[in-house]
């Protein structure tokens, strides 16, 4: 009788998972056991799966642009929720965005008045 191995791996399979944003035209390989656990948390949290698929690309856009692994990014989420995720994954993006396209979240927008007399009701 042969004893088989259930869970060896198969070296002949990609164990990669490519991620793109065609916005920002980013591309990456990313293993596909660490895309399971981002995408499955932001899953959980999001309303949509939409939503959470371009928050797994961005967590993964952030960890490539500040050398920070993804596992650990996503360990400083753990335990926030709604607005405050959203807060925090802005302040990260910030990080990696230009001064000019900043992120802001729950923040009312305050126009200059100059700018403000210009426009016609």
């Amino acid at each position: 009788m042969t004893t088989g191995t259930v869970n060896a791996a198969n070296l002949n399979k990609d164990l990669t998972v490519r991620v793109y944003d065609n916005f920002y035209r980013y591309e990456a390989d990313i293993p596909a056991a660490e895309y399971d656990v981002v995408h499955s948390y932001f899953l959980r949290e999001m309303s949509n799966r939409q939503a959470a698929g371009n928050f797994t690309v961005a967590l993964f856009r952030i960890a490539q642009e500040t050398n920070t692994p993804a596992l650990t990014l996503l360990k400083s989420f753990e335990g926030v929720d709604g607005l405050n995720l959203n807060a925090q994954l802005a302040y990260y993006l910030n990080q990696i965005r230009s001064i000019a396209t900043q992120l802001g979240v729950s923040v009312t927008p305050t126009p200059n008045r100059f700018a403000q007399r210009n426009v016609l009701a």
